[in-house]
């Protein structure tokens, strides 16, 4: 007799724990895409059900530490559901404090043009545009990997008439002033040591930059004044280690920069303002 849902659970989570931090919400993901269901529909009715054949192979794929976004294809960022896959950066909640930080200084107001350096999956740009619907926005990558998730997320999202990607590097080439500039850099040191989830399945030119991470903080901060409209404001990701020497990269040019904390108290988002 196959085993019921809620005892292949419990195993899973018990395979997975020296794999993961979260076993049992891995052990949960995975089951609720090899069913075919949403998560929560999955805990409310159908812990009594039969297992799945697809689901051991998910598993051992997750015991390889292949992050659990790749294997369903799919990661919640914000109010929105995004499709994911090798060759983009995996969207994470410490990157929700960028918009966090877009939408206190915003306030009663609403940027009209939003730009997002290094889109990846597109997650910042589409997670502003859901929450200011007059907004449109450009998505900047240098990965066609990237370009072509993103461009299947703006779609998705029902999105095609206020977003657009293109294939670029960084500021090169825009000459446009937007009133809110995303950004979640590289950052990581080279030789720093991460997660096998991380290290052997995500893209490295989307983790790493230079010896002390702060190489491409040294290549946005000399162009962020050009691209900022008046009253706008820019939003850059950075390492919890970074917030006073990425800070400093930026007051250098003269613009005016808070450090916003996460939900851990990290530090995690330069607003720069000009």
């Amino acid at each position: 007799m196959t085993r019921a849902i809620g005892l292949a659970l419990a195993n899973a989570t018990r395979r997975l724990s020296a794999v993961s931090a979260t076993p049992r919400l891995d052990a949960e993901l995975l089951m609720a895409h090899a069913l075919g269901v949403e998560r929560e529909a999955m805990l409310l009715s159908l812990m009594d059900g039969p297992v799945p054949d697809a689901f051991e192979s998910l598993l051992r794929r997750r015991e390889a530490h292949e992050p659990v976004a790749y294997i369903t294809g799919r990661r919640a960022f914000w109010t929105i559901d995004l499709k994911v896959g090798p060759g983009v950066l995996v969207p994470r909640p410490d990157s929700e404090t960028l918009i966090e930080a877009a939408l206190e200084h915003f306030g009663t107001r609403a940027p009209q043009r939003i730009l997002d350096l290094g889109t990846g999956s597109g997650a910042l740009l589409l997670a502003a545009l859901s929450e200011w619907p007059s907004a449109t926005g450009l998505g900047i990558d240098q990965s066609d990997a990237a370009i072509a998730i993103a461009e299947g997320n703006i779609r998705a999202l029902g999105l095609a008439g206020r977003a657009d990607v293109r294939r670029g590097y960084w500021t090169g080439g825009l000459e446009e002033r937007f009133d809110l500039i995303l950004c979640n850099p590289p950052y990581i040191e080279i030789r720093a040591e991460l997660p096998r989830d991380v290290a052997e399945w995500e893209p490295e030119g989307a983790l790493f930059a230079g010896p002390d991470g702060l190489d491409d903080y040294r290549r946005l901060a000399p162009e962020t004044r050009r691209l900022l409209a008046p009253g706008g404001c820019a939003c850059f990701e950075i390492g919890a280690d970074q917030g006073a020497p990425a800070a400093a990269l930026f007051a250098k040019e003269g613009l005016s920069v808070i450090v916003r904390r996460d939900l851990a108290g990290l530090d995690r988002c330069l607003l720069v303002t000009a």
